[in-house]
């Protein structure tokens, strides 16, 4: 059996890199991250090719697409270090919103981009001892931090216990929060008695909005750190050094080699993980444990790498690489650590209490 990408999912790859190459230079991301411009601007393209649409079924104006085709297009957004809310309201609220029912008006207007959901899962995924919230008779009061989607016109909130509620942007403070990753937004929001609309009480629901976007993350590491192995291979065939390039020092073809060594592997394993949700209910959960943990110890390792195969040049904004070494370590942390995905898997196999 071969396993690979379909024609149809090679063109969709084919058609967002296409468009990220001519739409969002470097100066671009750059204006994009200190606020000189709107994620907006870059959303806006991606909604008319259909992405906040990918996984909202047809009949309410989405592409009706798979796990799978979210993750390639994902990869292509995290290789060209794409800002904007693709984790929280094309994937996780959408997937959210569809298990639980009774949300079409809301999914309609996700997939024509009228209208934003960010998510606040960190009573959920990791409580904070600065943070918490209450709901009682409709009402929300409290605080969530690190939201996802600053500029989000609705929150999909969840509780400890998992339950998910949705809350009107209009109806919290939100104030935006610094972060190591300029290209995503996150702020905190306070809820003073605000409107909460239950959505599900179904714990399955939030589990496999949060599989998904874990395994959504993954790929974005997977294709910030493959641009990042990109562009070092690049800029060793061009810089010299003793009068010789230094792609020609053995040292530095070791650096690559063991780049692309620990890379390689975990494009079929980021393709699987999408794979076992579209297909395998038995093992997404699992594979989307050890999928995120995995590749964001790989990514790191190749952020490393690469920024050292620049030398000096990698630390500064004119080459421009921390935007995804960032990227890469903010990835890393959110929606559960390496760490913790792995003490979850051991969970999930019985290995652990």
């Amino acid at each position: 059996m071969e396993f690979g990408l379909s024609e149809e999912q090679t063109l969709l790859q084919d058609s967002i890199n296409r468009y990220l190459s001519e739409e969002l230079p470097l100066d671009q991301v750059r204006k994009i991250a200190t606020g000189d411009v709107p994620d907006s601007s870059v959303w806006q393209g991606l909604t008319e090719l259909g992405i906040p649409g990918l996984l909202i079924p047809e009949a309410q104006g989405g592409v009706g697409l798979g796990y799978l085709d979210a993750a390639i297009v994902s990869e292509s957004l995290g290789y060209h270090v794409t800002p904007g809310p693709f984790l929280a309201s094309a994937i996780i609220a959408p997937v959210a919103l569809n298990l639980a029912g009774g949300q079409e008006a809301l999914l309609s207007s996700i997939a024509d981009g009228s209208r934003r959901v960010g998510i606040a899962f960190g009573e959920a995924v990791g409580a904070r001892a600065d943070a918490g919230f209450t709901v009682a008779d409709g009402k929300i009061s409290g605080k969530s931090l690190f939201a996802l989607d600053s500029n989000a016109d609705d929150y999909l909130v969840a509780d400890a216990d998992c339950n998910l509620y949705l809350v009107s942007a209009a109806d919290v403070k939100r104030t935006n929060l610094s972060t190591v990753d300029m290209t995503r937004s996150t702020c905190e929001l306070v809820y003073d008695n605000a409107e909460a609309t239950l959505v599900s009480r179904d714990v399955n629901v939030f589990i496999e909005a949060l599989d998904a976007g874990r395994t959504m993350q993954a790929a974005d590491t997977l294709g910030a750190a493959q641009s990042m192995l990109d562009q070092a291979v690049a800029y060793s065939m061009q810089r010299e050094q003793f009068d010789r390039l230094i792609a020609s020092f053995q040292a530095v073809k070791h650096m690559c080699a063991d780049m692309v060594a620990n890379l390689e592997p975990c494009r079929a394993m980021v393709w699987y993980a999408g794979h076992a949700l579209d297909e395998l209910p038995d093992e997404k959960r699992l594979m989307a444990c050890h999928t995120k943990a995995h590749l964001q110890e790989v990514g790191q390792q190749v952020a490393k790498t690469s920024t050292e195969v620049h030398g000096g040049m990698g630390f500064t904004d004119l080459v421009g690489l921390h935007y995804w070494f960032k990227r890469i370590g903010a990835n890393r942390q959110l929606l559960g650590s390496p760490e913790m995905l792995r003490e979850e898997a051991a969970r999930i196999q019985g290995f652990a209490a």
